[in-house]
């Protein structure tokens, strides 16, 4: 084995021992009155090597926001024929680690994400750091959702969308984190967590699929053929009143004729 991919292993544990030693200081003690020094110690590393891999105590609670980013990056880049842009983002999600059915991949991330919601109530660098990963992961998958789909999505739908579904997602977990023991059957915990996610998903996985867009040159019919205006109806004479009506008016021409000079005695003439 190359010997950059021994240092790589080596680093990957040191991390993971300090996160693991953590996560015990954190329960047992409390995240306020766990030191730095005490998680060192507990992972037999010095306070110095601890600042090789994180920036702070709070770090420790938010392992590899950018990794899970990208893995749900790749995933609407892979997104499949026939996708709705919600099935790719749940798709992102579950890639990202953010879908807590298999968060992060194993039961340490479950744990880290019961202590994060925990630790947030309480201590606002914690809130503060949670609130900005989340929105800063929220614009970034949306970015991509919307450029997946311009057809279907713009700038405000895409963020909706995103916002909606890990809106729900995380607003159900945070009240499932905050029970008392939760966290001591990790096997559990992630059967608990996987259950929560797909109840809240469910109402967007039963959403019937999206009209189909008007083509360029198309007009979809959304009424029956229906005529602009009614045809005339052939006119009907109105029986004896018609007939009345045409004899009326032909005498009354002719008294009109009778009444001019001269029709009259000429009309009188004729007859002698």
């Amino acid at each position: 084995m190359p010997p950059s991919a021994l240092r790589d292993r080596k680093r990957e544990r040191t991390r993971r021992a300090l996160l693991e030693a953590a996560v015990e200081q954190f329960e047992s003690r409390g995240y306020e009155a766990a030191t730095v020094a005490d998680i060192a110690a507990a992972a037999e590393v010095g306070t110095r090597t601890f600042f090789n891999y994180f920036a702070s105590k709070e770090e420790l609670l938010f392992p590899e926001p950018d990794e899970r980013v990208q893995a749900a990056v790749r995933a609407i880049a892979t997104r499949r024929p026939g996708e709705r842009p919600v099935e790719v983002l749940l798709r992102a999600l579950r890639a990202a680690g953010d879908n807590p059915g298999d968060h992060l991949g194993d039961t340490l991330a479950a744990r880290i994400a019961v202590l994060r919601a925990q630790v947030s109530r309480t201590v606002p660098a914690v809130s503060g750091r949670a609130a900005y990963a989340q929105l800063a992961s929220q614009q970034e998958i949306a970015r991509q959702l919307r450029a997946a789909f311009p057809e279907e999505l713009d700038d405000v739908g895409a963020a909706a969308l995103v916002g909606a579904v890990v809106g729900a997602v995380s607003g159900a977990l945070t009240v499932l984190f905050q029970r008392p023991g939760l966290a001591e059957d990790a096997e559990a915990l992630q059967r608990k967590i996987q259950e929560t996610t797909s109840k809240v998903l469910a109402p967007w996985l039963s959403q019937p699929a999206p009209a189909p867009r008007e083509l360029p040159g198309e007009q979809t019919q959304l009424l029956p053929d229906i005529p602009l205006r009614p045809e005339p109806e052939p006119f009907r004479p109105m029986g004896t009143v018609h007939r009345l009506t045409q004899e009326s008016l032909q005498r009354s021409a002719s008294d009109g004729l009778r009444s001019l000079p001269g029709v009259h005695r000429h009309s009188e003439d004729a007859r002698v």
